[in-house]
């Protein structure tokens, strides 16, 4: 017992400073990149282990070279990024398939900051809406209340279809997608937000119809009142003036898949009665996990 004392009495232990790098590195394997940088200000050690390749690979998916292709020419030095550089590389959003609007994002993939997950959005833009050339049925509003910064805005229209397909490389896992819709048209005013609903009609006759498909036969479809009086738990009496993800559904994508092609649709086309006052911004594909624990509000 008294081996362990030093001549003054007090006792002399190790501490973090002296946790091998190594060991330091398979907790961090455990861990969130968010948490993995806030324990690299510790010491050496742990500033090193945070830095390690092995720690930063497990944090990536398994494809992540594919997500690598489709970052622009100018920042293509991949090959000399450390694993953790391109993790932050790939957790920025990265445009895709820009058809025809050249240096115009249409879609959008990027990396969850704390699970490494592969989410994407479709921007209203790269869909096919019915009339949607037409000012007297649809306009492009800019906004920054958009990833896009513009959103369809529909005033009014007797036939409503958007419809919509991606290709990707989804990793292997569970995604839901849902459409990202606005009833009313909203705008500044005086620096408040305030909402217009003098176009809005039609909503609360019949459903709007969600559906979609994928490549190796999956499918989903909903129906659903865009503009209805019950309660919602998360929109008091209605949903107008709010920003309301419709969840269509779920698809499974295994490894086995090297592209996964999804189309997906929204209609109302009863002609019986018009409809408007909808605004449109995109289509969300993320794994169901995330989306769920977003929106219990565990991850922000």
């Amino acid at each position: 017992m008294g081996a362990s004392l030093s001549s003054n009495g007090s006792s002399i232990g190790p501490g973090l400073g002296d946790i091998p790098e190594s060991c330091v590195a398979c907790v961090f394997l455990h861990l969130t990149p968010p948490e993995i940088c806030n324990l690299a200000r510790l010491n050496r050690a742990f500033r090193g282990a945070a830095s390690s390749d092995s720690v930063w690979e497990a944090k990536l998916p398994r494809n992540y070279q594919d997500l690598l292709d489709l970052v622009p020419p100018p920042e293509r030095h991949h090959r000399s990024l450390s694993k953790k550089d391109i993790f932050a590389l790939l957790s920025r959003p990265l445009p895709f398939d820009h058809g025809h609007k050249v240096g115009v994002a249409l879609q959008e993939v990027w990396l969850d900051r704390v699970t490494g997950k592969v989410c994407m959005s479709i921007s209203a833009k790269a869909m096919v809406i019915t009339g949607i050339d037409d000012r007297r049925y649809w306009n492009w509003i800019p906004t920054e209340e958009s990833r896009f910064h513009t959103v369809a805005y529909l005033q009014q229209i007797w036939w409503f279809e958007v419809d919509g397909e991606v290709s990707f490389p989804f990793p292997a896992d569970i995604y839901t997608l849902s459409f990202r819709l606005h009833l009313g048209r909203f705008s500044k005013r005086l620096g408040r937000r305030v909402c217009n609903y003098d176009h809005t009609h039609g909503w609360d006759i019949k459903p709007v119809k969600f559906e979609f498909s994928t490549s190796d036969g999956q499918q989903a479809s909903c129906e659903c009142c865009l503009d209805e009086t019950e309660i919602d738990d998360t929109y008091g009496n209605h949903k107008r003036g709010y920003w309301v993800d419709y969840k269509v559904g779920e698809f499974i994508v295994s490894g086995s898949e090297p592209t996964t092609q999804v189309r997906f649709s929204m209609k109302q086309i009863d002609c019986t009665h018009s409809k408007g006052g909808l605004c449109v911004d995109a289509v969300f594909i993320v794994p169901s996990d995330l989306r769920e624990r977003k929106r219990r509000g565990i991850l922000k």
